[in-house]
Order: C-alpha cells, then structure tokens, then sequence
C-alpha cells in the first residue's frame, strides 16, 4: 500500500497536511457542524465536546510514540476517505444520522492515513476509539437504554429511601414525597450521565498501565459504575424536590451531575484497590503495583 518509502516529517509536509484536513473540514463542515449543534442543545449528548479533552490527554501520554510515526504515504488514506465519504452519502439519502456523521469523521482519519500509513492505528489505537465517543448517540438506541435506566433509578431511589425512614410513594417512573411528584424516570435516569461516565471509565483504563484483562474489566463495569453514581445523586436530589424548592432541587441535579465525574474516579481507584487486595492482577508487571 506504500506508494514511497518511510522518511521523517518536514514543515511541507505538516503544511500539506493541514492543508488536505482543512479541505476535509470544508467538505464535511455540514454533519460535522451538526454533531456540534447537537451537543450544544441536548444536554444528553454532553460526551461530544469530552470526548476531544479524553483522545487529547491520551494522545498527550502516548506522545513519545510521535517519534516513530513517520511520512509514509500510502493508498490506504484514500481508500478509507472514499469510504467515509460514501458511509456519509449514504447516511444523508437515507436519513441514517449515525452513518452521516461517522462517514465524515471516517474520511477526516483517512486523511491522516494517506500519509502516515497504518501505523498510528497501531500505535494510537486507544486515543483514535474515542472518536466513537465523539458521535451523537442515535434515538432508537438511547431510547432502548433510557427505559431501563428508569426502572432502575426509580426503584433503586425509591428502596434506599425508605430504608432511611423518607415516605415515598412510588407511581411508575414518579416518587411522590411529601405530597411533591418527582419525575425520576424522566429527568434523572442517568441518560446525561452514563456514556460521559463510560468516557471517563475508558479514559482511567487507557490512562493506567493496566493488563488487557483489567481494562476489559473496567470497561465493562462502566455501566454500573454510571447506575451507581446516577443512584448516588438521586436520593438527595428526590429529597430536595419533595421538601425544598423545585429550582433549589433543578440546581443541585445540575451541578452533581459533574460532580459524579470525579466520585466515578474515586470508585476505579477503589475497585483496582480492591483487585489489588484480592491479588488480582491488575498490571503488566507485578512490582508497578508494590
């Protein structure tokens, strides 16, 4: 697939670069403009302006793999910008939003390829998967995730309240305290939450020197993880709105849903603590962890 042979990087060639990308951009400015816009007006897709901040830090940790990435020119890149340009074609006469987008993102990496050759998928393999977190979720998609989530939330919030004495009532997907109907299903069932928390999880398993095992592991509890601090946020946010203020209550639901981010780390050191104490091998090599 090479049409050269390997030879390190000059300014030409960052410039040309940035050139074919900038032209990439243009050509793809609509569904790339639309996956922004997106992001900006619902509150549930909040993983796409993350995800960039998530491939940068792993980029950054990864960055000494930089050296070794050198001008290879190769036909794959074309072949992969063909076929993210036709993946995005398709989406757009079809009405299907997933392919419109992720065609596009798909031809912005062949660029990248066409001149680097398959190398960085090799090397940068964990930084260029986030692009997947990049992409707005589909509606039938969220909506299959989202009617579970509020099961669980409602009866989870509603268990642990009446296990501290609260007397709820629970109607559906609705928790009546204090005579006030709080919607748990619908505002709080952990939909703005649970795919910026597999971010974050995804992000400390390829931020940490981590066995394979380990990092499938972590990812794979994710989910529970976004359940448990979704859960986590719920009982005070239920108890707020059946005996507080409703904007006092919006407030406080707003604002922990950040700060779940950083309570979600707390409980990934805690579970590789715990693997650690069961002797579970957690790490490539046995002294990183003594």
């Amino acid at each position: 697939m090479k049409l050269y042979p390997r030879r390190t990087w000059k300014l030409r060639d960052f410039a040309l670069l940035s050139a074919m990308l900038g032209v990439g951009l243009w050509a793809h400015r609509q569904p790339l403009g639309d996956i922004i816009a997106i992001g900006i007006r619902d509150e549930e897709q909040s993983h796409i302006f993350l995800a960039p901040i998530v491939a940068a830090l792993l980029l950054w940790l990864r960055r000494s793999r930089l050296r070794y990435v050198q001008l290879t020119p190769s036909l794959l890149g074309p072949l992969v910008v063909l076929a993210g340009w036709l993946v995005s074609w398709w989406g757009f006469e079809s009405g299907t939003q997933i392919a419109w987008h992720g065609g596009a993102v798909l031809s912005l990496l062949g660029i990248v390829l066409s001149m680097t050759g398959p190398a960085p998928l090799v090397m940068f393999g964990p930084v260029l998967a986030v692009l997947v977190f990049f992409l707005p979720v589909p509606g039938q998609l969220r909506h299959q995730i989202a009617l579970p989530l509020q099961e669980f939330a409602t009866t989870v919030t509603h268990t642990l309240l009446q296990l501290i004495g609260v007397g709820a009532i629970k109607s559906g997907n609705v928790l009546i305290i204090n005579g006030e109907e709080v919607a748990v299903g619908e505002a709080c069932n952990g939909m703005r939450m649970v795919f910026a928390l597999t971010l974050v999880v995804y992000a400390f398993a390829f931020a940490t020197p981590l066995r394979a095992s380990a990092r499938a592991l972590l990812i794979g509890l994710s989910p529970l993880i976004a359940m448990l601090c979704n859960v986590i946020r719920l009982v005070p946010t239920s108890l707020i709105f059946g005996y507080g203020s409703v904007d006092a209550a919006q407030r406080f639901h707003d604002i922990s849903g950040w700060v779940m981010l950083p309570v979600a780390l707390f409980i990934l050191i805690a579970v590789l603590r715990t693997f650690r104490w069961l002797e579970f091998p957690v790490t490539s090599l046995r002294l990183a962890s003594q």
